[in-house]
């Protein structure tokens, strides 16, 4: 060692500087803080709320999805829009209002055009929930101001994109004694309720390992300039190299081996990207040269690909991939030592045999042959709320499954099906990648945001 000077130990350890730099940050950031003056919010049940005043911060894409179907849930009153944008602020508000028919959500406020509203608009009308669909840097800061003004937050993926904003979402909320849900609505989608189902069940026995992904190839919304998701999100795969994405599939998964919740949790992870290419390329073939587009340096590998292992040992892979031209997929693999669940295209391999589909595990039951299987296992929520959420949308039915379960949870006072830990965990994916990808893949440790508490958590219940 004597022998090698720094800049070469740096080259041949892949350790940049970019890499020792965000090793720093996550080592200060990752060190279990004390839980003072504070309650675990684990198995948290607030107060309940007989009507849950809502208002909404961000009602593009996302957002005037969620007004439009929490304006239709019972025991819900809109009182609050704000966005930057008082064109989207004021169609929201005027479609809640058609839904309100003249009973509900007629006294809504609307904040646009100043970037601090959203703060105006939470001192003043001081709602018990907060729904926020902003881009992604926003999340974080205004989750923890909205506890602070004595509302639950509610918040999009990711909750944050800092370690350090992830614990302050924590030391907030158990704090303030508020709510602060990460939104995965991929949790409430039909297949992976039934694999919960199924996991509980014990059919596929001991979990060892699992896959998840985000593969959706969303290079055309680079066409939104101005105002949209491209406008903000072309400049996160510019800045930012790793799995920036990774709540979609790992949500599911992570709640079927019960992590951070008494069986196991997340311990480390390692990454690694591809190069960057297809964003380049993109930019270069559909814009002029001096486009802004083309003056970016993307920084960020079209595929990531991370692997975490958990405190028993268990494996999951997480893949994220925004840029190539393939068909959608979020794997949604589940294998245990009596067989594997999985998805895109949905198929079940049994030890024995699928009843009345297969004879073996060497085959996978798939397609009609599952139509006996999926009634079977069909999970009581979506039994009891199946046909109306198909019937009002989003995501197949899943994005409503979600709103109306977190209202049902607040109105009658129960713990939400996801709670502040997991969206904590699912989220430190994205920078835990960052760092490892920035070290030539070296292992990066999981904070505890539970500090321990995670072991006595109660798993997730197959509610009906």
């Amino acid at each position: 060692m004597k022998n090698i000077d720094r800049r070469s130990f740096l080259q041949k350890t892949g350790l940049t500087a970019a890499g020792l730099y965000l090793a720093s940050t996550l080592k200060l950031t990752a060190q279990e803080r004390p839980l003072e003056d504070a309650d675990y919010m684990g198995d948290f049940a607030a107060p309940k709320l007989e009507t849950v005043r809502i208002a909404l911060i961000g009602v593009g894409a996302r957002g005037s999805g969620h007004a439009a179907q929490l304006a239709q849930i019972e025991g819900t009153e809109i009182v609050a829009i704000s966005d930057l944008y008082e064109d989207l602020a004021e169609a929201s508000k005027s479609k809640c209002q058609t839904i309100g028919k003249g009973q509900r959500h007629q006294s809504i406020k609307t904040y646009f055009g100043k970037e601090e509203g959203w703060k105006t608009m939470l001192e003043e009308v001081k709602p018990d929930a907060v729904f926020i669909s902003t881009d992604w840097d926003n999340h974080g800061p205004m989750a923890v101001e909205a506890m602070k003004q004595g509302a639950h937050a509610f918040v999009e993926v990711p909750l944050a994109v800092s370690l350090s904003q992830l614990w302050e979402i924590v030391e907030t909320s158990e704090r303030t004694k508020k709510h602060c849900m990460m939104m995965e609505n991929v949790n409430y989608g039909r297949e992976e309720l039934r694999y919960l189902n199924l996991c509980r069940q014990h059919v596929i026995g001991d979990l060892l390992h699992a896959e998840a992904a985000y593969i959706h190839e969303l290079r055309f919304q680079m066409e939104e300039q101005e105002r949209g998701t491209g406008s903000w999100r072309t400049y996160q795969y510019a800045k930012r190299n790793g799995n920036l994405y990774p709540t979609h599939g790992l949500g599911p998964v992570a709640q079927y081996m019960n992590l951070a919740r008494g069986e196991d949790n997340f311990k480390s992870l390692v990454s690694y990207s591809t190069p960057a290419y297809g964003r380049q390329q993109y930019a270069q073939s559909h814009y002029p040269k001096d486009h802004k587009w083309n003056a970016l340096n993307f920084k960020g590998g079209d595929m990531n690909t991370s692997i975490v292992k958990t405190h028993l040992g268990r494996t999951i892979m997480i893949q994220w991939d925004e840029t190539s031209p393939r068909p959608y997929s979020r794997h949604n693999l589940i294998q245990g030592t009596k067989g594997t669940l999985a998805g895109f295209p949905t198929r079940v391999a049994l030890e024995g045999g699928v009843p009345g589909a297969t004879d073996s595990h060497h085959y996978w039951a798939q397609g009609e042959q599952l139509d006996a299987f999926n009634e079977q296992y069909e999970h009581p929520m979506y039994r009891r709320l199946g046909k109306v959420a198909e019937a009002m949308g989003g995501h197949g039915g899943m994005d409503f499954l979600m709103l109306y379960r977190i209202i049902e949870c607040l109105r009658n006072g129960l713990p939400l099906d996801q709670n502040l830990y997991e969206g904590c965990f699912w989220s430190a994916v994205a920078p835990l990648s960052e760092a490892s990808v920035a070290q030539d893949g070296m292992p990066q440790d999981f904070p505890d945001f539970t500090r321990g508490q995670w072991k006595n958590t109660l798993p997730l219940n197959v509610v009906d």
